[in-house]
């Protein structure tokens, strides 16, 4: 008689994207229903209310959407409005509506058809658009299912706590997760800067992202998920697991203003979405905002917002943060938000193309009348506003920006810093921009030329490169030089390994995902000034980012040790 042997553990390696260790029992997010039996309709059937049937089938899907976009806030919000918007998109319900009444196809097949003509279309653009190929494809999932009277595609429930893992989850599904029922997520697809990767981290979720051997994880297994190394360790040794268990609590608030450990400032900002988001991050004490994304009220329309809905919206923002800074970021439309009123359809390569400050050589009116809506919510308010553009290339666009800027009485106006070229020309960009902030997402992807939403080139999309890293010292070599201050406001700054190398490179202020705040300010009230220098030293002179990031960590490591990170 063989008495049962404990598999030995087995770590899978992917992309550490949001800190914490947890341990759990899997779940596996259901695969997507197959596709709908190819025959037609039978005979006798009312084609034209089968064709009605896919819109109003369609319009629930819109509706549940945006009420789920209403409840939520910050990026969930964001992607929920997106993801809302696409279900309203005409084309794919158009199209359906075409099959059922020449085709007699059935409304479910229809629709499965018309999304995928749709994401074909989509993938063939290439660059973002591709990645918006995922949403139609959930989009038609949802719509199928109501047809078909089936269960909507989500998120399993077990009644207790469990680890999620997933080939890949789509945006609507990530926004809407549940922190107290998600110990922490595992994906097979997806990179650092993927939606799945930002909305884990401003829910607080440990989550490792393409990671190889993820679908060989079989539900009811017990897994111990590493969201800062990017380790999966499959059968777990149950020390571990009991040290998992009893992992210091994530800090919830940001006690004092983020400095280092010899009293260096470094402002701790927060990077929100909306009204919501602002009030939020002051309930967590950030010292302001970063990043306000406006694109909040001009997705789903369209046509613009007027002047007057925008001064409301801004002015709930700046209410939110008196007599501190809250940096404004005008609408960045294109790539992977296009808008009918100042995108083009059908751009190849639309990562490339016409976005960000872009939009407004063709449409000066939409960047003209936000502008003044931000100048008029601001004189009524006592915060400390700040306006920046993104996707600034070149000396000749930060001036002509700044120029328009001043002429609404905005004397405050800066750039973000997204494209190589800026970070190599820093100091001219800046001769007359008051500030700079650094947008790593975009910086990393053209840099490394990696669409930063492919699994297949995570390893290429982190922040961590150390080619990266140079063009991050570069440009704020650049601040030095005419006496600016350069931030990070993309996704790089909520690691908190990274934040003290970043801040060595010479980094005035981090901005984050709210949740991020109070880990990154513990990690830097840990160190010295002189300390960030020399890991900013040591992660440069590493060859690979995998080197770059474990040389920190070693040295970090009582550190992020004392502070479960």
């Amino acid at each position: 008689m063989t008495s049962a042997v404990a598999a030995a553990p087995l770590t899978l390696r992917g992309f550490g994207v949001s800190p914490g260790r947890r341990a759990g029992v899997v779940a596996r997010m259901p695969d997507a229903p197959p596709a709908p039996s190819p025959e037609p309709s039978a005979p006798g059937t009312d084609l034209e209310a089968a064709a009605t049937a896919v819109d109003e089938a369609a319009a629930r899907v819109r509706d549940a959407l945006a009420r789920a976009a209403e409840q939520a806030s910050g990026d969930a919000a964001d992607i929920l409005a997106v993801t809302a918007a696409m279900a309203a998109d005409p084309s794919l319900a158009d199209e359906a509506r075409r099959r059922v009444l020449e085709n007699r196809s059935t409304p479910a097949r229809a629709v499965w058809d018309a999304a995928e003509l749709v994401a074909e279309q989509l993938r063939a653009l290439g660059g973002m658009f591709a990645d918006r190929a995922r949403d139609v494809q959930d989009v038609r999932d949802r719509i199928v299912a109501e047809l078909l009277d089936l269960r909507a595609p989500g998120v399993p429930d077990l009644g207790a706590p469990f680890v999620l893992v997933a080939r890949d989850l789509a945006p609507a599904d990530t926004a809407r997760l549940d922190p107290e029922r998600v110990l922490a997520i595992v994906t097979a697809g997806g990179g650092p800067t993927a939606h799945t990767a930002i909305l884990a981290r401003s829910l607080g979720i440990p989550c490792v992202v393409a990671v190889a051997g993820a679908l060989d994880i079989a539900d009811g297994e017990t897994v111990l998920v590493d969201g800062s190394t990017g380790d999966v360790v499959r059968h777990p040794a149950p020390e571990a697991v009991e040290r998992a268990a009893h992992a210091r609590p994530r800090r919830t608030r940001l006690e004092h203003p983020g400095r280092t450990a010899d009293g260096h400032a470094v402002a701790l900002l927060a990077n929100v979405g909306d009204p919501a988001g602002a009030v939020a991050a002051a309930d967590v004490g950030a010292e302001g905002i970063g990043l306000f994304r406006t694109e909040f009220g001009f997705l789903g329309r369209t046509a613009p917002p007027t002047v007057q809905e925008q001064v409301a919206a801004y002015a709930q923002v700046f209410a939110a943060f008196p007599g501190r800074r809250v940096v404004i970021r005008t609408l960045d439309a294109g790539a992977d938000k296009p808008l009918p009123f100042v995108t083009a359809a059908g751009e190849p390569n639309p990562a490339l193309g016409v976005r960000g400050l872009r939009t407004s050589w063709a449409h000066p009116a939409v960047l003209d009348d936000q502008l003044a809506a931000i100048a008029q919510a601001a004189a009524s308010s006592s915060a400390d506003v700040w306006v920046m553009a993104p996707m600034v290339a070149t000396a000749d666009e930060a001036d002509a920006f700044v120029d328009r800027c001043t002429a609404h009485g905005l004397a405050h106006a800066g750039i973000m810093v997204e494209v190589p070229a800026a970070a190599l020309r820093s100091a001219d960009l800046l001769d007359r921009a008051r500030f700079a902030s650094l947008g790593t997402n975009d910086l990393t992807q053209y840099a490394m030329a990696a669409d930063r939403e492919l699994a297949g080139l995570a390893q290429l999309s982190t922040p961590w490169q150390p080619a990266v890293l140079s063009l991050v010292q570069l440009a704020c070599a650049g601040g030095v030089a005419r006496d600016r201050p350069v931030g990070v406001c993309g996704e790089a700054a909520a690691d908190p390994a990274l934040a003290p190398v970043l801040v060595g490179l010479g980094v005035t202020s981090l901005s984050m995902t709210a949740r991020a705040l109070p880990d990154v300010g513990a990690v830097l009230a840990s160190v010295t000034l002189d300390e960030c220098r020399a890991l900013a030293a040591l992660a440069l002179a590493q060859r690979t980012p995998d080197e770059a990031r474990s040389a920190v960590r070693a040295s970090l490591g009582d550190v992020l040790d004392e502070l479960g990170l």
